[in-house]
C-alpha cells in the first residue's frame, strides 16, 4: 500500500502533481459497469481505478498538500527577505497578517522539531535564529 511517505520519497511535487493528474482524471472518466465481466472491453487507461491505484491517489494528494505548504512557507520567507509587510503577505495567502505570521512560526517550529528527529532534514539553531528574526512581528 502507498502511504505519503513512500510516495513522497519516490516523487518530486512535479511528477507527484503528474501522477496525481492522471489517476484522477482516470478516475472521473472512468464509469464501472455494472458486472466486472463488462470491463473486458475497456481500455486499462479507462477502467475505474484499482484499490492499490486509488490509495496511491490519497497517498499523492497528501504529498502535494505537504510540499505545497512548504513551499508557500518557503515563499513567505522569500517574500518578508524582499521587504513585504505581514499584512501584504496575509492578502497574498487570502488570510490576515496574523494568521499568516503565526502559520509561518508555526512551520519554524516543526523545523526545529525535525531537525532534532533523526531520519528527519530541518532548520539548523542557526537557521532557525535567522528565520524567527526575519519573520518579525505580525506588525511589521
Amino acid at each position: 500500500m502507498a502511504t505519503p511517505d513512500e510516495v513522497e520519497r519516490q516523487h518530486t511535487l512535479l511528477s507527484a502533481a503528474a501522477r496525481f493528474e492522471t489517476l484522477r482524471t482516470r478516475d472521473a472518466l472512468a464509469s464501472p459497469p455494472d458486472d466486472e465481466d463488462e470491463f473486458d472491453g475497456f481500455a486499462d487507461d479507462m477502467a475505474p481505478l484499482a484499490r492499490e491505484e486509488a490509495l496511491e491517489l490519497l497517498a499523492l494528494g497528501e504529498v502535494i498538500a505537504r510540499k505545497a505548504a512548504y513551499g508557500r512557507q518557503l515563499s513567505v520567507r522569500s517574500a518578508r527577505r524582499a521587504g513585504a509587510s505581514w499584512s501584504q503577505i496575509g492578502a497574498a495567502l487570502g488570510t490576515s497578517k496574523q494568521a499568516a505570521w503565526e502559520a509561518h512560526n508555526r512551520w519554524i517550529d516543526e523545523q526545529a522539531k525535525q531537525q532534532q528527529d533523526a531520519g528527519h532534514w530541518g532548520l539548523d539553531d542557526d537557521a532557525i535564529d535567522a528565520a524567527r528574526t526575519l519573520a518579525g512581528e505580525p506588525d511589521d
